[in-house]
């Protein structure tokens, strides 16, 4: 006798009855699921609750959300016409080019910022040392 790793089939009792809701729920989508989901939190907040918690652990947004996501694009990949491949290229070589300007700038702007800051503080600690009286006893 082999074991296999399979459960119980439970036909009667309440078990049954939220296997049988999480069916029809999974056969409707995700839609479904968060429709649900928003009745729980209406009339029964905890039922709600405890339905988000179950939909987050068990990934049922996951799933959905990977189903029904449109396929990724590689940008790189050529389209076969040359002159638009070229126009492409050059685009995205440019359009890094100035993205890296733009970074190299926040950068600058924000040490000058932390600069300003630095300068404030050590003109304002120095004011602080000039005014207080000194309490020196000869």
């Amino acid at each position: 006798m082999t074991a296999t790793n399979t459960y119980p089939v439970t036909t009667t009792g309440p078990i049954a009855w939220l296997q049988r809701a999480e069916s029809w729920l999974d056969a409707r989508g995700r839609g479904a699921w968060i429709a649900a989901t928003v009745a729980a939190f209406i009339f029964v907040w905890p039922v709600g609750l405890a339905l988000l918690a179950y939909m987050v652990f068990a990934g049922k947004f996951a799933r959905g959300a990977r189903t029904s996501a449109p396929r990724s694009v590689n940008v790189m990949a050529s389209s076969g016409n040359q002159a638009f491949d070229a126009y492409k290229a050059d685009t995205l070589r440019r359009l890094q080019e100035e993205q890296d300007e733009f970074t190299a700038f926040l950068g600058r702007l924000r040490e000058a910022k932390d600069k300003a800051e630095f300068d404030q503080f050590m003109a304002d600690r120095s004011q602080t040392k000039d005014s207080e009286p000194s309490d020196k006893t000869a």
